[in-house]
């Protein structure tokens, strides 16, 4: 491929990049109904995607930011489902508050039972992390499976999350899973239909540990 002579190379630094891009992602959503703590998150999961179907069907339950950002100033771990999920989240705003990011699907111990029991590795591994870690963020944005795992536990008294962000994209049971997990009174930030995947659920994650960095400096400032 040939550049005639009219191309010019961006020179805008990422950060600026980044703001014009909030800016323009803020202009054309327009009005909506998301509380100015819920929003750096859709605004994020746009910017990650590129897609403001996917923004405007997200789902929060009324005290997931608050659970969410608490969870991570407590030092709970945060709960991948899949090693792609796992290397997107902004890790060094984890470990700041003594939190660590987990996944378990390729544990020799989680794959030894899934054969044994003829389950998949996202169900062992989700119960697993529950036994582990009940007070976790729970990032689910591949496997439904593990979503619908997740749930039936949650019925049974097995888990208590501190907060489930629950995205997984795909056609079988990724938009059923989202309906049951909109069921429960738990902390959750969801969508509505088939659309979410790694990128989605990873830009909640992070928007979340800024809004937990800025509270406790906050915080800070106060004392």
């Amino acid at each position: 491929m040939e550049f005639g002579t009219e191309f010019k190379p961006l020179t805008v630094q990422p950060q600026e990049i980044e703001s014009l891009s909030f800016q323009m992602i803020t202009e054309e959503l327009g009005a909506h109904d998301f509380s100015a703590m819920q929003y750096p998150v859709v605004q994020r999961i746009i910017h990650a995607s590129a897609d403001f179907e996917l923004g405007r069907s997200l789902v929060f339950h009324p005290k997931a930011i608050e659970a969410g950002i608490a969870a991570i100033l407590r030092g709970e771990p945060v709960i991948a489902d899949v090693r792609m999920v796992e290397a997107g989240i902004a890790k060094e705003r984890i470990h700041r508050y003594g939190g660590e990011v987990r996944v378990h699907i390729s544990d020799p111990d989680v794959v030894e039972q899934a054969k044994e029991l003829g389950a998949t590795r996202a169900i062992l591994a989700i119960r697993k992390a529950c036994a582990e870690a009940p007070g976790g963020i729970y990032v689910i944005g591949n496997a439904p499976t593990a979503l619908l795992e997740l749930i039936r536990l949650v019925k049974d008294g097995a888990a208590r999350p501190g907060l489930v962000i629950g995205m997984p994209v795909g056609f079988v049971s990724a938009a059923e899973s989202k309906d049951e997990l909109r069921k429960l009174d738990i902390p959750y930030i969801t969508n509505i239909g088939r659309k979410g995947g790694s990128t989605v659920v990873v830009a909640a994650v992070n928007a979340l540990s800024l809004l937990a960095v800025r509270q406790a400096a906050e915080l800070q400032n106060q004392g």
